[in-house]
């Protein structure tokens, strides 16, 4: 394998938020990688670049966003419930670690969901290491 072929690229985090704690206003996002807390509320904080990076996450495991609908209002509908599935073919190859890992991040109660240190010291990173 081409060290080449281990670089993975995510764009356009223009409004992610940097600062830990800090009360953001204003609704921005893509519907099928928005939080849910932005779509309810007018304050949200750090934790929703954690749900859409969760998003990215599932979809690189499996090939498909965890929610979907025929339009956006839909696929915006099925955020704010939070339900997603980890079943079929494609789930019986992803390890358990990931699957924990997608679900602690794709977390519809802000406080249980996990922050960006938590997700850096979950066993998916810490038991796993990719050599170039």
């Amino acid at each position: 394998m081409d060290q080449n072929d281990l670089i993975i690229k995510i764009i356009d985090f223009g409004t992610s938020l940097v600062k830990t704690g800090k009360k953001i206003r204003g609704k921005c996002g893509t519907p099928y990688y928005i939080a849910p807390e932005i779509l309810k509320s007018d304050e949200y904080n750090e934790k929703c670049d954690i749900w859409s990076v969760g998003v990215i996450f599932y979809i690189m495991l499996c090939g498909y966003p965890p929610f979907v609908g025929s339009d956006d209002d839909e696929i915006m509908e099925n955020v704010k419930i939070g339900v997603f599935s980890m079943q079929g073919k494609e789930w019986s190859v992803v390890s358990q670690e990931a699957k924990d890992l997608v679900r602690h991040m794709i977390e519809l109660d802000i406080n249980k969901r996990f922050s960006a240190q938590q997700v850096l010291n979950h066993s998916f990173f810490t038991n796993n290491s990719i050599s170039p």
